[in-house]
């Protein structure tokens, strides 16, 4: 069977470097990297007491990894106001309860540009925030701001579809 329905021609996988985020409808510019959408479901034992030797698993609860996700840092202030959603200056009742989470959505996009993979990730806040990275006068790097997200799941956009490459 081939990995490609559409462009059967297509040997090599999609590559990881062309990739957008969405978040409340609009593109977040400058992201550089994101970091892996993780789960992993506890196994839970147990044993029949009529089967003495052995020990049965189930699944048991789920967790999702943080996301951290990173970029040239800009005068946009997306990601820092997502991130004084959940803290203020003016302490814990200037919080929002309603607005600090949001879905979120990761579009993985081919080589043309065309989108080829979504995910919607779920109920996401911020629960670090780093706004200016070390500062280094005898260096030539790109200043970076990130943050990251927890979040309570992810799933793929199944009317997503293979796109024709031409």
């Amino acid at each position: 069977m081939p990995s490609f329905n559409v462009n059967v021609h297509r040997r090599d996988p999609y590559k990881n470097f062309k990739f957008r985020v969405v978040l409340d409808g609009r593109i977040i510019p400058n992201v550089s990297r994101i970091s892996p959408l993780q789960r992993s479901t506890a196994a839970t034992h147990w044993r029949d007491g009529s089967v003495p030797s052995a020990i049965a698993r189930s699944p048991g609860s789920t967790r999702f990894e943080p996301i951290t996700m990173e970029r040239g840092l800009t005068h946009d202030t997306t990601f820092e106001d997502w991130a004084s959603e959940c803290f203020s200056i003016e302490g814990d009742a200037a919080m929002s309860l309603r607005d600090f989470r949001k879905d979120l959505r990761i579009d993985l996009l081919n080589e043309q540009g065309s989108i080829v993979l979504s995910y919607m990730v779920f109920r996401c806040w911020v629960s670090e925030y780093q706004a200016l990275p070390e500062l280094d006068a005898n260096s030539t790097a790109v200043a970076l701001e990130s943050i990251t997200l927890q979040y309570e799941g992810f799933e793929r956009d199944r009317a997503v579809k293979e796109p024709e490459e031409t």
